[in-house]
C-alpha cells in the first residue's frame, strides 16, 4: 500500500494511519519522538505521547520547567516523528510550537490517574535526583498535601501544540524504493503536496 496521492491535507491521512497503528502496535501507538533545540542550536530528542490532535496541530503535555519545556519556551520550534514498525510507516512533522490554553491543560490533567497527578507535584523533572527514596518522599508529601478529592494542576505543568508547517508520510517499499509524500502548509491557508525520491 502506498501513500494516497489524492490526499489534499495531512490531518485526515494521519488520523487514518494512527487508527491503523492502534490496532497493530503492541505499546503506545501514540508515542512520538520530540526533537527540540537550545537557543544555541544544540538538539535533543526524547519520546513523548500524543494526547490531542485537531486541525491546529499535535498536542502533548509536560512539566514546562523540564529540559524540553525550557527549550520549547526559549526556541518555540520542534520536530516530531511517529514510527509504526508493524505497519512499516513513519510520519515526520516540523513546525512552530505554542502553549495550549490553561483550560485545555486543566481538562487533560483531570483525566490522569491520581498517582500521575501527584507525580506532577512530586517530580522536579530533569533535575538531579539523589536516589529513588527522594522521589518517593516527594510523592508521599504530595499525597499528604492532597489527601482526597481534587488535585489541582501545578502552574508549571501543561501542554504544547506543534503547529505543522511540513508533514511527511513515509511507507516502506521493497528494495528501499520507499513511498514518500510531503505536505507544505501554505502561507494563506491550505496545503501543497509533492512526492519525494526515496
Amino acid at each position: 500500500m502506498t501513500v494516497p496521492s489524492d490526499a489534499t491535507e495531512p490531518f485526515a491521512l494521519f488520523s487514518a494511519w494512527l487508527r491503523e497503528a492502534e490496532g497493530s502496535e503492541l505499546n503506545d501507538p501514540n508515542a512520538m519522538s520530540l526533537a527540540t533545540c537550545t537557543p544555541g542550536g544544540l538538539p535533543s530528542v526524547r519520546m513523548v505521547l500524543l494526547k490531542g490532535l485537531d486541525e491546529r496541530g499535535f498536542v502533548f503535555f509536560t512539566n514546562k520547567e523540564s529540559r524540553k519545556g525550557g527549550e520549547l519556551l526559549a526556541n518555540p520550534h520542534a520536530a516530531l516523528l511517529f514510527h509504526w514498525k508493524s505497519l512499516r510507516r513513519q510520519v515526520r512533522i516540523e513546525g512552530r510550537v505554542e502553549e495550549v490554553t490553561a483550560a485545555e491543560s486543566d481538562a487533560y490533567y483531570a483525566t490522569r490517574p491520581r498517582l500521575s497527578r501527584l507525580g506532577a507535584w512530586a517530580s522536579s523533572q530533569s533535575r538531579p535526583l539523589s536516589g529513588r527514596a527522594e522521589l518517593e518522599a516527594a510523592l508521599a508529601a504530595a499525597d499528604t498535601r492532597f489527601p482526597a478529592g481534587d488535585i489541582p494542576r501545578p502552574d508549571y505543568w501543561g501542554g504544547f501544540r506543534v503547529l505543522p508547517e511540513h508533514v511527511e508520510f513515509w511507507h516502506d517499499m521493497p528494495f528501499r524504493l520507499h513511498d514518500r509524500r510531503l505536505f507544505h502548509a501554505e502561507p494563506g491557508g491550505g496545503w501543497r503536496s509533492e512526492s519525494l525520491f526515496p
